[in-house]
């Protein structure tokens, strides 16, 4: 049975501009500018910048005739609180002198070719006919970031019959594949690492530990990579010194060659600190980037468009749809300004609190000082949600007198040391890192020893907490980290 019935229920719901609000607070520097360049081209009821005070209305009342059409209500706009008081015009203030201490807002671009078209490049100074050059750049094509051949070459030999026409053999490409094994940087086009690092060896000038260590890739490939040394030792008949040196010659290679034309090649990036803590006579002072606090304000264009529809004595529809749209776009502009207010002072308190949280290690430089702290600490410091903290520390960088840091290095969970003191677990990964360093790499210690060491110094933690902390640190296990 069918029955309408009234129901009350209370809820919450985020509105647009506080979601607007928190992407605006999730943005670090660079990108804030790019959205603020986009509102500004997007609004031109917004501006940017100083400009001479003209006398405005702070209020316009709404006297649409009584004819049915909507009502605009334009009262709440109070447009003197945006608007800039500086008499004196934006071309006096101007200045051509830079001096050393000036910022500069230019971010330097790299320009150069991609890496398939480097290889492309290269493949054009063989002698190829047609149909094998479309398959030299197919192959080229095939080749990863790393400079690998990931895929089969009897999924290439489908794709080109497909895709290109072209009907070949497994033996055509292997013998192609050998050409575009040819190319720089040295190592490219393999299909395994094995692969990649005797290319390499074999381009190297003929000499016994070159030899040698193509011998062990060749035929004694996991050996190698598992560190059985004294399996190699016995297999090969060498002595250790031998051992040492075909091992330095693979360590020389570059497992991953096509890493090192691409690094050459990227857009030049720059971080922009978003915050600086500095050190004035002996207490911590914290700035915003001025580029986090651009000048905007209403335009006196659209002001004036407010104005004459008031002063008109007879107001036709058009411009009854005319003002409708400059009061949206007035709405739009006095929230945008309003939220980026927000957005300052909410990023102002909550470094502040970090700065505070952490004072000891801004003042010193000592990661030992740095205090165990997660977002829920600084969240109930400064009232406000975890979420809000979260989108400050993630994307954002402070400037401080011991270099640029990203902000959520500073949060870290905390464990009792044997004193029963709470120590942040970064102190004991830096603990860690540093006996690791110092190990004997011919024996090197095990995660039972690491955690009996860790004990012995105050850090009682288990075996698999070290196994955590390790990989963390990107560290291997004991048997990868072993030198002969």
């Amino acid at each position: 049975m069918l029955k309408q019935s009234l129901q009350y229920k209370l809820l919450q719901k985020l509105s647009p501009q506080q979601i607007q609000l928190m992407k605006l607070i999730q943005l670090p520097t660079q990108a804030f500018e790019q959205r603020l360049k986009q509102e500004l081209e997007e609004n031109p009821a917004l501006e940017s910048g100083k400009e001479k005070n003209e006398e405005f209305e702070d209020t316009f009342q709404n006297d649409y005739e009584n004819d049915g059409s909507e009502n605009i209500n334009t009262e709440d706009i109070n447009i003197d609180e945006y608007l800039s008081d500086d008499e004196i015009p934006n071309y006096k203030t101007q200045a051509n002198n830079y001096s050393a201490d000036d910022e500069d807002k230019q971010v330097p671009y790299a320009s150069g070719i991609s890496f398939t078209q480097h290889l492309k490049n290269q493949i054009s100074t063989f002698r190829l006919n047609e149909e094998e050059e479309i398959i030299a750049d197919f192959l080229i094509g095939s080749i990863d970031e790393s400079g690998y051949i990931r895929r089969d070459l009897a999924d290439i030999l489908d794709d080109l019959a497909f895709t290109q026409n072209i009907y070949t053999t497994i033996e055509e490409l292997e013998r192609l594949l050998k050409i575009v094994q040819q190319l720089d940087p040295a190592g490219v086009g393999a299909r395994n690492l094995k692969e990649c690092l005797l290319i390499q060896l074999k381009r190297k000038e003929e000499q016994p530990s070159v030899s040698l260590a193509i011998n062990i890739l060749e035929n004694s490939f996991e050996h190698f990579v598992k560190k059985h040394y004294n399996k190699l030792l016995q297999k090969f008949h060498i002595s250790e010194e031998e051992l040492k040196k075909a091992i330095k010659e693979i360590e020389k290679l570059n497992p991953k060659p096509g890493g090192s034309y691409i690094n050459n090649n990227k857009i030049a990036e720059q971080i922009v600190p978003d915050f600086t803590i500095r050190i004035v006579e002996g207490e911590l002072e914290l700035t915003l980037n001025s580029r986090n606090a651009p000048e905007l304000h209403i335009s006196k264009e659209y002001n004036d468009l407010l104005r004459g529809y008031k002063e008109a004595k007879n107001k036709s529809k058009t411009q009854k749809d005319a003002v409708l749209f400059v009061k949206q776009k007035l709405d739009a502009a006095k929230w945008f300004i309003d939220a980026i207010k927000q957005r300052q002072q909410t990023l102002l308190l909550t470094m502040n609190a970090i700065m505070q949280y952490q004072k000891e290690y801004f003042l010193t430089g000592d990661e030992r000082k740095l205090k165990p702290m997660i977002l829920k600490d600084i969240a109930d410091l400064i009232g406000m949600d975890v979420s809000t903290v979260s989108r400050v520390a993630n994307s954002k960088y402070v400037s401080t007198p011991y270099g640029t840091k990203l902000i959520k290095e500073f949060f870290s969970e905390s464990m009792k040391n044997t004193q029963g003191e709470d120590v942040s677990t970064r102190e004991i990964k830096n603990i860690l890192a540093s006996v690791v360093k110092e190990e004997d790499k011919k024996k090197p210690l095990t995660d039972d020893k690491l955690a009996a060491i860790l004990k012995e110094k105050g850090y009682p933690i288990a075996r698999r907490t070290v196994a955590k902390y390790r990989e963390q640190l990107d560290i291997p296990v004991a048997r990868l980290r072993k030198q002969i």
